[in-house]
């Protein structure tokens, strides 16, 4: 059983809802970025969803952006991202960990290649965006070394095809609550509910749910559904400017507190 895998397991016997933080690697500060992933799990991180910064970040808004652009101009790329989860791994040896990004920096560093220093790091599971279902067999090197490739799900998403995702997925599937870009101001979870539902009633996986999440009134409502919630904008923006590791610890916790116990309360 994968860490991704034993860690829902373990959710769902104690009825809690996950809670997973994305934050970009390397922003703030690259120096601390191991003792924030710590801090993620302190603050009560059940998986941690790690941004591989990227130079044309799609499907992010403008907050997560700026994050990637901030990482990249400190010079941070996928074998920083690596060393930094293999130094996580010292101390924590439960936490799953998920890269998020794009296609690109993984091909260019090679599938194999990757696949074999990501699952030597630590890593569980990616998510690449610009890698749909229909193109995942160049995936298969991660696959086969044990990465959990997780799937994203939307509300444009045709029956067929969610059927198909339903039946693809590993670690947990990730649902859009809406369609667009990452950082809305504003999540109304009128037709989600039931989307919601009809995937985990079809899915092999737990379903996590993202995109909109703010705060603890957001996460509670989301949570009445979802297997999991994802929370990144709002995070990625507290943390931003923070210049120290206590700094960052302290943004984190006063950050996710409200929110891990509207989750439990929940």
């Amino acid at each position: 059983m994968s860490r991704i895998d034993r860690r829902f397991a373990q959710l769902k016997a104690s009825s809690r809802t996950g809670l997973i933080p994305f934050v970009t690697a390397g922003d703030p500060a690259p120096e601390h970025m191991v003792a924030l992933m710590h801090a993620l799990v302190d603050a009560g991180a059940d998986v941690i969803e790690l941004g591989v910064p990227f130079s044309d970040p799609m499907a992010d808004g403008p907050v997560i952006q700026h994050a990637s652009e901030r990482a990249i101009a400190k010079g941070v790329g996928l074998v920083d991202v690596l060393r930094w989860v293999a130094e996580f791994r010292a101390r924590d040896a439960d936490t799953p960990v998920v890269l998020m990004g794009y296609l690109n920096p993984v091909e260019i560093h090679g599938y194999a290649r990757f696949a074999q220093e990501a699952v030597q790091a630590g890593v569980d599971g990616v998510l690449l965006v610009d890698c749909p279902l229909e193109e995942a067999a160049v995936l298969q090197p991660l696959r086969d070394a044990g990465l959990q490739q997780i799937l994203l799900a939307a509300p444009t998403t045709a029956p067929a095809r969610m059927a198909q995702l339903c039946e693809a997925a590993e670690g947990f599937l990730y649902y859009v609550s809406f369609a667009g870009i990452t950082g809305a101001a504003h999540l109304s979870t009128g037709g989600i509910a039931a989307r919601v539902a009809d995937i985990r009633a079809h899915a092999r996986t737990p379903v996590a749910v993202g995109f909109g999440i703010r705060d603890a009134a957001s996460a509670k409502a989301i949570a009445g559904f979802a297997d999991a919630v994802v929370i990144g904008t709002a995070l990625v923006e507290r943390l931003a400017g923070a210049t120290d590791a206590a700094d960052i610890a302290a943004r984190i916790s006063e950050f996710l507190a409200p929110i891990r116990a509207a989750l439990d309360a929940h």
